[in-house]
């Protein structure tokens, strides 16, 4: 009996290590299958969505002169995307760039056209042109637009079809993911400035020489059809036209080249008058050039032609007058020969100005949040600005793939 006890004792315990054996085998059999599948995952993930090894590497950059000395070693080792432009508006053929914590390769050269590293091409929308892009277009392809110019400039990109083959935008319009509506705006603090308002009392003194009306155009005939408009107005109410389009009161010999626009001699020739046509190239939603914003500056009433949602930026309900509000030149020359004859209600298109009093919140917003400046060296120009903002949304990208493939690891999914 008591061998028989030992016996089945012996037996237990070697069952005991068989199992126990067993469990082991299969944890080792476990681990080398998760191993695997990380090996595999891995493996397809591409260099770009090491988030936190390129993260750590990008805090060892933030100073630009170790950006520069420091980039084909960068490059070499695959750590930061690559946005590339193809149409070279910069002309940098190659520039690491720190955008907040993210850090990007901007680049002309297009022989990387087709680095995996490549994750945005950037156009100019002047120079964009359907017969030259960067094709096949990969699924990992960004295309980013910058177009701060008139509609004029290239009427493809405001059809639809055209503008949706872009995923980050920076126009004049304010649905653009970096809108430059106010770009021709240096700031609130310019267009309340009494810097260059003539009184009023000598305004009507000076009258005696001058027309009601100044206009100064020298692209003459755009697309908004602007001077066909002046030149019937003409017929009804006396218009100083100093540029070359309808032309008939010449500058002071200094001031007739075109870089004078901006001279504050020119501003003050046009302050005396009472009114200015500010009337655009072309008629588009939130187009707004410094046609608006110049007469406002200088404390003369604006007679505008343009942007249909021109009443979304003004200072005040009571700033301008919109041409599209009469029927016929005509009666638009009769309103204005009405104020030009009663000074209160002339007066009232100033008041904002002489209070100093914004009342438009979408505009102040606009100034206050935007992240450019304009003529500011103090501040980014918006170029720097749209780079940025392009090579945010693609780490933001790129973060938002790395957590979807940690998930699925979560979950257990396998990559074949």
């Amino acid at each position: 009996m008591i061998r028989i006890g030992r016996k089945r004792l012996w037996a237990s315990f070697f069952c005991f290590t068989a199992f126990f054996f067993l469990l082991v085998t299969l944890q080792v059999v476990l681990e080398l299958g998760k191993s695997e599948r990380k090996i595999k995952v891995s493996s397809l993930q591409d260099g770009s969505l090491k988030l936190e090894e390129q993260q750590k590497h990008a805090y060892q950059f933030l100073n630009k002169q170790e950006f520069y000395s420091n980039t084909r070693r960068v490059l070499d080792a695959d750590r930061y995307p690559i946005l590339l432009w193809w149409s070279p508006l910069t002309g940098e053929t190659g520039r690491l760039g720190q955008c907040g914590q993210d850090v990007c390769f901007f680049t002309i050269k297009r022989t990387y056209q087709h680095n995996h590293m490549t994750k945005a091409f950037l156009f100019y929308g002047t120079d964009f042109n359907i017969d030259s892009l960067p094709l096949p277009r990969k699924r990992h392809h960004d295309w980013a637009l910058f177009h701060e110019e008139s509609p004029k400039n290239n009427y493809k990109l405001f059809h639809k079809p055209t503008i949706t083959l872009f995923n980050h935008t920076a126009t004049f319009s304010r649905h653009s993911h970096l809108p430059l509506t106010t770009q021709y705006l240096e700031g609130i603090e310019v267009i309340k400035s009494l810097r260059y308002m003539v009184p009023l009392q000598k305004k009507n003194s000076l009258r005696k020489g001058l027309a009601p009306l100044v206009y100064v155009q020298s692209d003459c005939d755009p697309p908004s059809d602007r001077d066909s408009y002046v030149r019937e107005l003409m017929s009804y109410i006396q218009v100083d036209s100093y540029g070359e389009c309808l032309h008939n009161r010449d500058l002071p010999q200094h001031l007739k080249n075109p870089a004078s626009m901006d001279d504050g001699n020119f501003y003050r020739i046009l302050a005396q008058y009472k009114f200015i046509l500010a009337f655009e190239n072309a008629v588009c939603e939130d187009y707004i050039t410094e046609k608006l914003w110049r007469p406002l500056k200088l404390g003369v009433v604006p007679v505008y032609y343009g942007s249909p949602s021109i009443t979304d930026w003004l200072p005040s309900n009571k700033s301008a007058i919109l041409v599209t509000r009469f029927s016929h030149p005509r009666e638009l020359a009769h309103y204005i020969k009405a104020l030009d004859t009663n000074d209160q209600e002339y007066e009232a298109y100033l008041e904002w100005k002489v209070k100093g009093t914004i009342s438009n919140q979408r505009l102040l917003a606009a100034i206050q949040e935007r992240k450019w400046g304009v003529q500011d060296i103090t501040q980014d120009n918006y170029i720097d600005v749209f780079e940025c903002m392009v090579c945010n949304r693609v780490w933001e990208n790129i973060r938002r793939q790395e957590k979807v493939l940690i998930t699925l690891i979560g979950f257990g999914v396998v990559f074949f």
